[in-house]
């Protein structure tokens, strides 16, 4: 099984759980040489400019979803709905080398991924994934929870041990903006170099990491947590204490963000 047919069958798995409805949602891969050559590159002459592409990222080849893409059909349209792009060596662009038949290209949040994908291999050498998607319960807390990150790290905390355990970081928390432009790339990227996990308030989230599986698990453990914050309808009465929390640090040897607990 090649990336793309990964990506075909986790995002019908995401689709499945509710969380991308429609055109919602988006998915790329750093691909490594080896898995370059799987594919029949070519020169399509089919270019996307660009400011200011980071230099970390000149020549890579990405694996991406569509713009426009239905998650749920996309593990049977592969060559219309995925496909491969190539950073140029020095122009600020980036060329459809394998995919993306019938006229189509890449997820208009192309310059979020290129910047997040940039952000996090500076943190983390063995990056490859930015998954993008609207988990349901993520958004419904943003709506109903105070909007400070440190706070609402503390809340997802409290509430499933998993959270503190799989991001002791904790999550970055945008302010809302517009999405697809060049701002919310900037912002976002800002926050991957400290956070696997970015959530966009009254939109959805990204996670960031080194296989389909890490990335998709971040989401479910934090979108757990927010389902169990909604069925409790915000009562935090019995939730894991800041002395929990801190023996969980202690037990599992956690380097936690600072001034959470």
């Amino acid at each position: 099984m090649n990336i793309l047919e990964e990506i075909g069958n986790i995002t019908f798995q995401m689709w499945q759980k509710g969380w991308d409805e429609y055109n919602a949602g988006n998915i790329s891969y750093l691909l490594s040489d080896d898995e370059v050559d799987e594919f029949e590159i070519i020169e399509s002459n089919r270019f996307i400019n660009f400011e200011n592409i980071p230099n970390n990222l000149r020549n890579k080849y990405i694996a991406i979803t569509a713009s426009g893409s239905h998650f749920r059909v996309i593990k049977d349209h592969l060559d219309d709905l995925t496909g491969v792009i190539k950073v140029a060596d020095t122009l600020d662009c980036v060329e459809i080398v394998y995919g993306f038949n019938n006229s189509n290209y890449p997820t208009s949040e192309l310059y979020t991924h290129l910047l997040g994908h940039s952000s996090r291999l500076k943190v983390d050498p063995n990056h490859k994934i930015i998954m993008h998607n609207h988990a349901t319960e993520i958004v419904a807390m943003t709506i109903k929870h105070e909007l400070d990150e440190l706070k609402f790290t503390k809340t997802l905390w409290s509430l499933c041990t998993e959270c503190i355990i799989l991001l002791p970081e904790g999550i970055g928390l945008m302010p809302w903006m517009v999405c697809g432009n060049r701002k919310i790339g900037e912002e976002s990227a800002l926050k991957l170099l400290e956070h696997r996990v970015v959530i966009w308030p009254q939109h959805g989230i990204f996670s960031a990491g080194t296989s389909f599986s890490d990335c998709f698990g971040l989401i479910e453990t934090v979108n757990k947590a927010a389902k169990i914050y909604l069925i409790t309808n915000g009562e935090l009465n019995n939730v894991l204490s800041s002395e929990n929390l801190m023996e969980i640090k202690k037990d599992f040897n956690l380097t936690i963000r600072e001034g959470i607990i």
